[in-house]
Formats: C-alpha cells, structure tokens, sequence
C-alpha cells in the first residue's frame, strides 16, 4: 500500500492481504444486506432474529440480558433499548433475574416462538440465496475453519 503516512511501527498491509481484507468485508456486507432486506421484508430486524433464534434454544427459553448482550456484542443498555421495543410488540418479556438484582431475563413468549416460527423457513432460504447456495462444500468446510480461527482469542 502506497502512503503518505509515517510507517513507524505500523505493519501496513501488503497488497494480497489488503485484497483479502476488502474481499472479506464485501462479502460480510452483500450477505448481511441481502439477509436484513429479507427479513425486514417480513417485519424483523437482524437483531430481533437473534434474539428469538437465541431464546428460542435456551433452556425455558430464557437468557439473561448480560448473556445475551455478550453473544450480540452489544452493551447491555443497548440490548435492554432493543429489548423494550421487543417486549412492546409482545415477543419477548422481561423477569427479574434472581441471581443479578440488577439484571433480567429475557424470556420468549408465546407470542416471539410464533412469529420465529412463521419467520425461520424464510429466513433460512434467504441464508441458502445469499450465503450457502453460492459456495461449494469446500467454500464451507474453509470457511468453518477461518471462523474457528478467528474466535480464538487474539495473539498479544
């Protein structure tokens, strides 16, 4: 990369890992915005998905909000904002968490485990359209392996 900014102890990209890196976030964009217009297009956003999705396979299908958060990776103040327009629309509600005087628990209702229901066989043909149909196994099993790799923590 060419640059007009002092190199100093900066490892600037190298040309193939520059074209990787823009490639990876091209990717993360086109998916993501093909799978949120589909969603959308049925009344939720990405993060209600995830959040039902996740409650959805929890024991007594409840989360703690710190738990939840965490898997997001939001703050808990923005997951508690998100939370409240969920519970207003009756998807989900909130118990006080027995083990956390200060949190809660994001609980599932009747109500979120239908609308997951009708929204999951759409959304799971909107992955095969955007995501999966487009690579072949080998695409898939590579890339299970960079996830891998890159949850592990990072190398100080």
């Amino acid at each position: 990369m060419s640059t007009t900014f002092s190199a100093g102890d900066v490892r600037w990209l190298e040309p193939e890992e520059e074209r990787a890196w823009r490639a990876f976030r091209r990717v993360m964009v086109a998916v993501r915005h093909g799978t949120a217009r589909d969603l959308a297009a049925i009344g939720l956003s990405e993060p209600d998905y995830e959040v039902l999705s996740t409650l959805s396979e929890r024991p007594g299908r409840t989360s703690t909000l710190g738990e939840q958060a965490d898997k997001m990776g939001w703050s808990r103040s923005r997951l508690s904002r998100h939370a409240s327009r969920m519970e207003s629309r009756g998807l989900l509600r909130r118990d006080p968490d027995p083990a956390d005087g200060r949190g809660c628990l994001l609980v599932l209702t009747p109500e979120g485990l239908r609308v997951l229901e009708e929204a999951a066989p759409a959304h799971v043909e909107s992955v095969r359209r955007h995501f999966i149909d487009r690579l072949e196994p080998d695409d898939l099993a590579a890339l299970e392996r960079i996830a891998a790799r890159l949850g592990e923590h990072p190398r100080e």
